[in-house]
C-alpha cells in the first residue's frame, strides 16, 4: 500500500512539473517568438483581419506590403488591441519590430512593437512575452 501511494505521489509530481514547463509551441501552429530572428520592417497595410477558431479569443492580423514582399503580421488578441486605442486601417504606413517566422508556408512576423502615425505600441517584452499574458510566457 505504501509503495502504491508513493508511486501515485511521484506520478502527480512528474505531471505537475511537465505541465508547469513553458510550451515550446506557440499558439499559431508551432510559431514561437524568438528574439534571435527579430527584424524591423516598414510597409503599407493592405488588409486587416481577425483570426481565431471557435471558442478562442480572436487575434488581430494585418497584411503588410513591404519593399521585399507581403508579410502577415500577428499583432495580438483583438480585445487587448482595442483597449490600446491604436487602430489599424488599410492604406496606413506602419513599422513593425518582431520575430520572423513561417506561417502556412509563408513569411510572417509575430509583432513585438508597432509604430504608426507618430505612436508606438509595445505588444511584447524583449523576450517575446506578451503584455496580455501577465508573464505566463505564451506566444
Amino acid at each position: 500500500m505504501k509503495t502504491r501511494t508513493f508511486l501515485s505521489l511521484i506520478s502527480v509530481a512528474l505531471l505537475a512539473s511537465v505541465w508547469a514547463q513553458p510550451s515550446r509551441r506557440g499558439r499559431w501552429g508551432g510559431m514561437r517568438y524568438d528574439p534571435a530572428t527579430e527584424v524591423t520592417v516598414t510597409g503599407k497595410i493592405t488588409e486587416v483581419t481577425k483570426v481565431g477558431r471557435r471558442g478562442m479569443m480572436p487575434g488581430l492580423h494585418v497584411r503588410l506590403q513591404t519593399e521585399k514582399g507581403a508579410l502577415d503580421v500577428h499583432l495580438g488578441p483583438a480585445p487587448f488591441l482595442e483597449k490600446s486605442k491604436m487602430t489599424f486601417e488599410k492604406g496606413e504606413e506602419m513599422e513593425v519590430t518582431g520575430s520572423r517566422v513561417k506561417y502556412d508556408g509563408a513569411d510572417a512576423i509575430i509583432a513585438r512593437e508597432v509604430k504608426k502615425a507618430g505612436r508606438a505600441l509595445t505588444l511584447r517584452d524583449s523576450q517575446g512575452i506578451p503584455k496580455w499574458s501577465r508573464g505566463r510566457g505564451t506566444s
